[in-house]
């Protein structure tokens, strides 16, 4: 069982920077972030392992904006945000892979993917609104 629980979430200007974080009870195999747009589905942002040799990855449209990061010990993801723009506006979940789904499709496939079907634990999701 692993309990996720999102915050950091707010308001800001575009060009400006937001850092939301997201704090894991159990564990997992591949963590990951996730938003999501009303009407639209559920976008894979950013993913990192727990352990092991699958890949850190990022969507196109965070690559080189947006960094992941792991404190294992406090058992906190992070989601450096910087450079945001009105595109970005999206509630924003943590999500848990637990059976090594993405791992397996990474070493098939050589690229790992953010599947939301993969993640079988989720957070309730913290708003990032960017504003004009």
């Amino acid at each position: 069982q692993v309990h996720l629980v999102e915050s950091g979430g707010g308001s800001v200007q575009a060009g400006g920077s937001l850092t939301p974080a997201c704090k894991i009870s159990g564990n997992a195999n591949y963590i990951a972030w996730f938003r999501q747009v009303v009407d639209k589905e559920r976008e894979g942002v950013a993913g990192i392992a727990t352990a092991g040799d699958t890949p850190t990855t990022y969507s196109d449209s965070a690559e080189g904006r947006f960094t992941i990061s792991l404190d294992n010990g406090n058992k906190l993801l992070y989601l450096q945000m910087n450079t945001l723009n009105p595109e970005d506006t999206a509630m924003y979940y943590c999500a848990a892979d637990v059976e090594g789904v993405t791992r397996h499709r990474f070493l098939r496939f050589e690229r790992v993917y953010l599947l939301p079907g993969d993640f079988a634990y989720w957070g309730q999701g913290t708003q990032v609104t960017v504003t004009s």
